[in-house]
């Protein structure tokens, strides 16, 4: 069975930060149903931590982030049972994307159908020059859905239909150009950069980037005109705390001539 760990960082008053890591390593870290529900409850637990700051969702081991769904479980549903497994799945992304804090995939080796999916449903995305990325269902008689629609607005729908249709297995370069990944870097730097980019979460203001997570999940949905005014409700609600303030003021002290 595929066993979800979860390792919790404090740093200190800057808050926590979050791995969570997807074990099946002799399996390419495939997601079974019970991985699945794990994955789902991690992710729900965490959101209630209101000192979270961070997360980082990785496979174990070198050879896959996630290889797929499991294909032994998938070879026996049914109608029914099918609805059952892949509205599993799609709850586990969207808890992925309802955490309230920024979600870092960090991808080494496959990223194959599910785990695409579950890369797709997280914030940033960085992959070690040796990944491979791909939609392969069709090959085995189903199509491609749930967060798969999150692919056109990845990579366009021609790319996406690339992807989908052929299951076609693409190399870390190419999903970078594609705009798949937003950085591609040696396995032995995957970690270094990782931390690059939480630090700098971590140094921005915590009530700020969670409005900013909010918003944008919220700009997926709406058109332009709600999603400017979704905007300046939001800037708004910044000014509920001191934090825009006190981190003005600081700005301020630092550099007096400057301006944001």
């Amino acid at each position: 069975m595929t066993e979800i760990r979860l390792a919790v960082e404090s740093r200190g008053e800057a808050g926590r930060v979050a791995t969570i890591t997807v074990d099946n390593a002799a399996k390419l870290n495939i997601l079974d149903p019970v991985g699945i529900a794990s994955l789902e409850r991690t992710m729900d637990g965490l959101a209630a931590d209101e000192m979270l700051r961070a997360a980082v969702l990785r496979g174990a081991g070198s050879r896959a982030f996630i290889g797929g769904a499991d294909i032994r479980a998938m070879a026996t549903l049914d109608r029914e049972s099918a609805r059952a497994f892949i509205t599993g799945l799609h709850r586990a992304c969207e808890a992925i994307r309802r955490l309230p804090v920024p979600v870092i995939a960090r991808i080494e080796g496959y990223a194959l159908g599910a785990g695409l999916e579950i890369a797709a449903s997280c914030d940033l995305r960085i992959a070690a020059d040796t990944a491979r990325f791909g939609m392969p269902e069709v090959k085995v008689g189903i199509p491609c859905v749930i967060e798969a629609a999150l692919l056109p607005r990845l990579v366009g729908w021609g790319r996406a239909r690339r992807l989908i249709y052929t299951g076609e297995i693409i190399e870390a370069a190419s999903a970078e150009r594609w705009g798949l990944i937003d950085r591609v870097v040696a396995p032995t730097d995957l970690d270094s950069v990782i931390e690059e980019w939480v630090a700098a979460i971590l140094a921005a203001g915590p009530r700020a980037i969670r409005l900013q997570k909010a918003l944008m999940r919220e700009w997926e949905e709406l058109s332009l005109s709600q999603a400017i005014d979704r905007g300046i409700d939001a800037f708004a609600e910044a000014y509920g705390t001191p934090e825009p303030a006190d981190r003005m003021a600081a700005f301020l002290r630092k550099r007096p001539n400057r301006t944001v």
